[in-house]
C-alpha cells in the first residue's frame, strides 16, 4: 500500500489498493455530501409503490403486441417470479448494507470496483430513461384531454410532447430540489389516489368483462402462432420487457437507505409490502383491461386505462376522470425516479466514479447537479425518440430503460450469492426467505430477458445496442480516468481502504521486520 500527505479532516493522501487509487478527503467532503433522514416504513412503501405505478397506466399493454394474450401472460408470471426474487435479495443486502448507492453499493462490497460501477450505470440507465419515457406518456394523456389541451401546437420549432415534457421535468426536478420531505410527501399523496383510481377502473370495467376479447388479435404466419399465442412461443420472449415494467423500479428503494429513519428495519418491510400491492395492481389491469378493452386495442394504445373506457362507453365523465387522475399515476412514478436516479448519481459522485461535483448538497441536502444535469440530458432523449418515430418513442426507450436494469438485476444477484458465500456472518437484519436457489432463479430469468428487445423492432434493437455502447464508455471512463481517483471515506468504499490496512496489520504482526541492535549490546561494536 502506497500512501502519502496528511490524513486529517481537511483530507490528503493517496492509496492503492488492487487496480484503484483512494484518495482521502476529509470531513469536510462529506458535510458538504450529507443527505436527512426522514422516511418510516409507510413512506418507504408508498415511494416503493410510487416508483412503479406508472407502469400500471402505460406501455406494459404494449406486451399484448408482442406477445398476444397467452405469451403476454406467461411473461407476466416470470416477471413477478424474478421481482419477488429481486426485492427478498435487495432487502437482505440492504438491511446489511443500509448505503445510499443501494444495488451499486452492494455490487461493490461483493463484486469490487468494476462490477460495482457496472451495476451503478445499469441503475442510471435504468432510471433515468425511465423518466423519458414516463414523460412521453404524460405529454399523452395531456393531448388525450379535450380543448384547449388537444390543440396545443408548438413553441417555437419545439413539438407539444417535447414541450411537456420539459414542463414537467421542470416542476418535478425543482421538487426534488427542494427536499426529501417534499419528494416523500408528493409521492405518497399521489400514489394513493393512483392507487384508488385503478381499483374503481377495475370495478366498474369489469362489468363489461368478456373472455373473447384476450384472443382478438389474429394469429401470425408462425408455425406455431394461435389465437392465444399469435406471434408464436417466441412471443413469450418478446412479451418480457413490457411485463417487467408492470414492476421496473420497486428494487429501487434501497437508494433512500440514508434517508430512511431505520433502514435495516423499514427497507425490508417497506419493499415487500409495495411489490405484494404492486402484483394486485398489475393482475387487476391485464384482466381488466384485456377482457374489457381487448388485446387488439391495447396492443397499440399510449393510453391503455382511459382508453378501455373510451371503448365500452365513449368519452363520457368516467373517461375524463380516469384521464385526469390516471396522471397521477405517472407524476407518482416520474417524481419518484427522480430521486431515485439522483441519489444513484450521488453516490457515484460521492465515491469518485464519476465527477465529484455532482454529489454536493446545497441548502436543502439534496444534490442538486445529480437532479438536474440528468434530468435535461433526458429531455434531449425524448426530442431524439420523438422525432424519429412519435408512435413508438415511449416503447422504444422502454426498451433502453428495461435492458439496463436487467443488466444490474442480474449483477446484483451474482454479488448476493457471493455475499452470502463470502461472508456469512454479515449481520443481516433480514434474510431472503429464498436465499440462493431464490437469487439463482432470479438471476437466469433476467438474463433471459436481456435479449428479448432484439426480438421487438429494428428501432429497439438499434436503441439496445446503444446502450450496450453508453456502458462501455462509462467503463472506458472507469479505466482511465476514476479508478486512479476513487474516495476512501464513501461509505460505499471505505470498507475497502479498512480491509487492506488490516490485511497488512495482520501481516506485520505476522512477520515483523528485524530491529537494529542497540548500541552496546552484545555482538556489536
Amino acid at each position: 500500500m502506497e500512501a502519502s500527505g496528511p490524513r486529517g479532516d481537511r483530507g490528503g493522501g493517496v492509496e492503492r489498493v488492487g487496480g484503484v487509487e483512494y484518495e482521502h478527503v476529509g470531513r469536510e467532503y462529506l458535510e458538504e455530501r450529507a443527505l436527512t433522514r426522514h422516511a418510516g416504513v409507510w413512506l418507504i412503501m408508498l415511494l416503493g409503490i410510487g416508483y412503479v405505478i406508472s407502469g400500471e397506466y402505460f406501455s406494459w399493454n404494449f406486451g399484448f403486441d408482442a406477445g398476444g394474450w397467452g405469451g403476454f401472460l406467461i411473461a407476466a408470471v416470470l416477471m413477478a417470479i424474478m421481482y419477488y426474487g429481486l426485492v427478498f435479495a435487495m432487502s437482505e443486502m440492504a438491511s446489511a448494507l443500509p448505503h445510499s448507492g443501494g444495488p451499486y453499493a452492494f455490487a461493490r462490497r461483493a463484486l469490487g470496483p468494476w462490477g460495482g460501477f457496472a451495476t451503478g450505470l445499469g441503475v442510471t440507465v435504468a432510471y433515468t430513461m425511465a423518466t423519458a419515457t414516463i414523460s412521453v406518456a404524460i405529454a399523452f394523456y395531456i393531448l388525450d384531454l379535450p380543448s384547449p389541451f388537444e390543440d396545443l401546437g408548438k413553441l417555437w420549432f419545439i413539438e407539444p410532447i417535447e414541450w411537456i415534457s420539459l414542463v414537467f421535468f421542470g416542476i418535478f426536478m425543482y421538487l426534488n430540489w427542494r427536499g426529501v420531505s417534499a419528494v416523500f410527501g408528493v409521492v405518497a399523496a399521489v400514489t394513493i389516489v393512483a392507487m384508488i383510481t385503478l381499483v374503481v377502473w377495475g370495478v366498474v370495467m369489469v362489468f363489461d368483462w368478456n373472455s373473447s376479447n384476450f384472443s382478438n388479435i389474429p394469429a401470425g404466419d408462425e408455425g406455431n402462432a394461435t389465437s392465444a399465442f399469435p406471434s408464436g412461443i417466441s412471443g413469450i420472449w418478446a412479451a418480457l420487457p413490457f411485463a417487467a415494467w408492470f414492476y421496473l423500479a420497486i428494487e429501487a428503494t434501497p437508494l433512500a437507505s440514508e434517508e430512511a429513519k431505520d433502514p435495516k428495519r423499514d427497507l425490508p418491510r417497506g419493499s415487500l409490502y409495495a411489490m405484494t400491492i404492486l402484483l394486485v395492481l398489475s393482475a387487476l389491469v391485464f384482466f381488466v383491461g384485456g377482457g374489457a378493452g381487448g388485446a387488439s386495442l391495447l396492443a397499440a394504445e399510449s393510453n391503455p386505462i382511459p382508453a378501455v373506457v373510451e371503448s365500452v362507453y365513449g368519452k363520457n365523465f368516467f373517461f375524463w376522470l380516469v384521464t385526469v387522475v390516471g396522471l397521477t399515476g405517472l407524476i407518482a412514478s416520474f417524481h419518484s425516479i427522480i430521486f431515485a436516479y439522483s441519489r444513484q448519481i450521488f453516490a457515484l459522485s460521492r465515491a469518485g466514479y464519476i465527477p465529484r461535483i455532482l454529489s454536493r448538497t446545497g441548502r436543502n441536502k439534496t444534490p442538486t447537479l445529480a437532479i438536474f444535469i440528468p434530468g435535461m440530458l433526458m429531455w434531449g432523449v425524448v426530442i431524439i425518440y420523438n422525432r424519429i418515430d412519435e408512435t413508438a418513442a415511449i416503447a422504444n426507450i422502454t426498451q433502453i430503460s428495461v435492458f439496463g436494469a436487467l443488466i444490474f438485476y442480474i449483477l446484483s444477484m451474482i454479488a448476493f450469492i457471493v455475499l452470502r458465500m463470502r461472508e456469512p456472518n454479515l449481520e443481516r437484519a433480514y434474510r431472503s426467505p429464498v436465499g440462493v436457489p431464490g437469487a439463482v432463479v432470479t438471476g437466469l430469468l433476467a438474463a433471459v430477458a436481456l435479449g428479448s428487445g432484439f426480438n421487438y423492432t429494428t428501432a429497439a434493437q438499434w436503441t439496445i445496442l446503444a446502450t450496450i455502447g453508453l456502458i462501455l464508455l462509462g467503463l472506458l471512463y472507469f479505466a482511465l480516468v476514476s479508478r486512479h481517483r476513487l474516495v476512501a471515506e464513501a461509505p460505499e468504499e471505505e470498507f475497502a481502504v479498512i480491509e487492506r490496512a488490516e490485511a497488512e496489520l495482520e501481516s506485520d504482526l505476522a512477520h515483523p521486520e528485524p530491529r537494529e541492535p542497540a548500541p552496546g549490546a552484545p555482538g556489536t561494536t
